[in-house]
């Protein structure tokens, strides 16, 4: 059954998640089982640097419910070294890799370089309509071309609505009014792009990240926002596929959960949000319980 939206974090596989969202004694060939049990979806960002071994593709083939959807990023050989220009056996091998998971994928998402500006629209057009037709993409941009809130940024979402594809929106902007001064925080400061925010809608399947604070109470304002932008795009008809990130990751199924009791309590499609799989394990009988 086809869901409302699509909710997830940028991975799956950490094992500091073990006793505060996994189960206290997970194993690793349990942890995708037990996150897709809460979460609908994946950011795949490990692609970005290199195609996964075709066993572990096979693996999480076998571990992934049918309702389950990867969403995996372009290697950057693609879209940094060669900048879409002749990058069609990299991008052959990078669906062939993925063909395994190919029920299972929801949008492939094209992340572009920072000095990817309008001038080359028309390269970035011939790569997008050459990609294979039975997947969704989206298109995330970092130069500030597409950012004028005029012609420039009006033609690139013009040319996605054409092409049947969604535009990434990259919300950073509690991370930067973070005053925290963790390691984790000012890394995440330096790394993530400082790019305006966007509630953009071109095709059905909007593409939200979302990088939050490391205190949790301090996304509220911003989540909420984001709960009611997407309530509206399912009422539009759309599928909403967003994705939580956390500065060291430790938070980002609380910063998920948040998000979805928040869209839960906007739009009847979408369920509460469920248990965590730490929530539903046993928990050890108590010292008086063995008298």
């Amino acid at each position: 059954m086809k869901s409302a939206f699509y909710l997830g974090c940028q991975g799956w596989a950490h094992a500091p998640w073990r006793g505060i969202f996994f189960t206290q004694a997970a194993q690793r060939d349990e942890f995708l089982p037990q996150y897709a049990g809460v979460f609908h979806a994946v950011e795949g960002n490990t692609t970005f640097y290199a195609l996964p071994p075709t066993d572990l593709v096979a693996r999480w083939a076998e571990e992934a419910p049918a309702h389950f959807r990867f969403c995996f990023k372009f290697p950057k050989e693609i879209s940094h070294e060669r900048q879409l220009v002749g990058a069609e056996a990299e991008t052959r091998q990078f669906f062939e890799r993925l063909a395994p998971l190919a029920e299972r994928c929801g949008p492939f998402f094209l992340q572009l370089h920072d000095r990817f500006g309008a001038n080359r629209m028309e390269t970035l057009r011939t790569y997008l309509a050459g990609l294979p037709r039975e997947f969704s993409y989206a298109v995330e941009v970092r130069h500030t071309d597409f950012f004028d809130g005029a012609a420039k940024e009006a033609a690139f979402d013009a040319m996605l609505g054409e092409l049947g594809m969604d535009r990434v929106n990259f919300d950073t902007r509690v991370l930067f009014k973070s005053v925290a001064n963790d390691a984790a925080t000012l890394e995440a400061q330096r790394k993530k792009p400082r790019v305006p925010v966007r509630f953009t809608a071109v095709g059905a399947r909007p593409f939200v990240r979302f990088v939050g604070d490391i205190e949790i109470a301090k996304n509220e304002a911003a989540i909420t926002q984001w709960a009611e932008v997407c309530a509206r795009w399912i009422a539009e008809g759309r599928t909403p596929h967003f994705f939580v990130h956390h500065p060291d990751e430790a938070g980002a199924p609380a910063l998920g959960r948040m998000f979805q009791a928040k869209l839960h309590a906007l739009a009847p499609a979408v369920v509460a949000p469920p248990l965590w799989p730490c929530e539903r394990e046993p928990r050890p009988a108590a010292q008086l319980d063995l008298f």
